[in-house]
């Protein structure tokens, strides 16, 4: 029956039933409820079968799209970027436009890349020979440091291609290296130079004696140039020595406590003779007991160095004075003299191997022009440094700073022998 037919239906026996009307209320309202639930299922399935329908288009589409649409790959090959993080070179990937897709910190330390943008034209136009030829290059620059000045970098380039797109460049700084082995060549030259200078005298001087040998005045005369000639080769010689040795040697590999009074000592047994014979009077003054830690053969040499120096340097009748202080860790060995004093424009020089304030001086006094840069190079391996002070025509000062060797705590001043130690600023020997 249908829901009209029921409806009459409910109502007649209703009617005619006594106790029915409530039964057929509730008849009604679950009819009613039942009809809904179905055109409420009825529905919901319609929704669900078009959500379906649509997802599956969706999917066949993205499927097509998938196909027609080659997946392109990874701009930069995978661990690429891991790679050049590590590199000591500089590493710069660059693209198909000759934009920087990748850059190592080292590249930008270096100042190759700004932006996006390769820095150096040079290695643009390198980058873009291989990307055409498909060939690796490796060349030699000197490539500006900076957009001012003009200072440059020696650096070895080395270009190739990576992958289809991108193009690696490789840049080495050997800037340093090309300055050590100017140094080298430098500093050949010059020992060349002043070594023949006293060999060539004494070639002369020889010559001249053979040929004066029947006048006595003129063979002292010669001999005694020979001798000066011959002192200041020895003095080259030895300087060279010292310089090599001070350079191969570690002081603090060995190092044991040095007393600076007993320095001085030798270093002005040094030069005692030459002072007492010109009125040069040597004081000493300051702390006494002051210890550092070093190598005693090198300290002496450095500070017998400048006390020769201002022995040399001074005029007749003159005090030369060297003092000894502690401030905080350091000890301060300071050489004052009542000399000639140095020009400004040669302090900043005066520590360079074979520079000479006076050439002319130097040779008089048999000067190698190698003393202070030994000095130098001494001071910075025990740890510490020299500095001048000078006035024109009012003497000079240098001060050599060092680490004070510091004494074991009072728990530990009888260690075991193989733990025994003696600590500076700095390092534990």
């Amino acid at each position: 029956m249908n829901s009209r037919r029921l409806d009459t239906f409910v109502r007649y026996e209703a009617f005619e039933t006594p106790g029915l009307a409530a039964y057929s209320d509730r008849v009604h309202i679950f009819t009613a409820s039942a009809l809904h639930v179905a055109a409420v299922s009825a529905s919901a399935l319609i929704a669900l079968a078009v959500g379906a329908a649509g997802g599956l288009a969706f999917r066949w589409s993205e499927r097509d799209r998938a196909k027609a649409e080659p997946q392109a790959e990874p701009l930069v090959p995978h661990g690429v970027a891991a790679v050049l993080q590590v590199l000591r070179s500089s590493a710069v990937l660059l693209d198909a436009s000759d934009a920087v897709v990748k850059a190592s910190p080292a590249a930008h330390a270096l100042g190759l890349v700004r932006g996006q943008r390769l820095v150096p034209e040079d290695l643009t136009g390198i980058a873009r020979l291989v990307r055409r030829d498909g060939e690796i290059r490796q060349v030699e620059l000197e490539l500006p440091r900076g957009p001012l000045g003009q200072d440059t970098l020696a650096v070895s380039v080395r270009v190739a291609p990576l992958g289809s797109q991108l193009v690696l460049v490789l840049v080495e700084d050997r800037t340093e290296a090309r300055r050590v082995d100017a140094v080298r060549r430098d500093f050949v030259a010059n020992v060349s130079h002043e070594l023949k200078t006293p060999v060539g005298a004494l070639s002369l001087l020889a010559e001249a004696v053979l040929s004066a040998s029947d006048d006595p005045d003129a063979v002292r005369r010669f001999a005694s140039r020979m001798q000066k000639e011959a002192h200041r080769l020895t003095n080259l010689v030895q300087d060279l020595i010292d310089l090599s040795r001070v350079q191969g040697d570690d002081p603090l590999a060995k190092a044991v406590a040095v007393d600076l009074g007993d320095v001085v000592a030798a270093a002005r047994e040094r030069v005692v003779e030459v002072a007492e014979a010109r009125q040069i009077e040597i004081v000493t003054a300051g702390a006494d007991g002051v210890r550092v830690l070093g190598d005693l053969g090198q300290l002496t040499t450095a500070i017998g160095n400048l006390v020769e120096n201002a022995v040399n340097y001074s005029p007749d009748r003159t005090k030369v004075v060297v003092s000894v202080r502690v401030e905080g860790e350091l000890a301060e060995l300071s050489v004052t003299d009542q000399g000639v004093g140095i020009p400004d424009q040669d302090l900043n020089r005066i520590f360079e191997r074979f520079y000479r304030v006076d050439p002319a001086r130097s040779r008089i006094t048999g000067g190698t022009g190698l003393g202070l840069a030994i000095v130098k190079h001494i001071a910075a391996t025990h740890g510490g440094d020299v500095s001048v002070w000078s006035v024109e025509g009012a003497g000079s000062t240098f001060t050599l700073r060092l680490p004070v060797a510091v004494q074991a705590p009072s728990t530990e001043l009888h260690p075991t022998p193989t733990q025994q130690t003696i600590t500076t600023g700095s390092r534990t020997t």
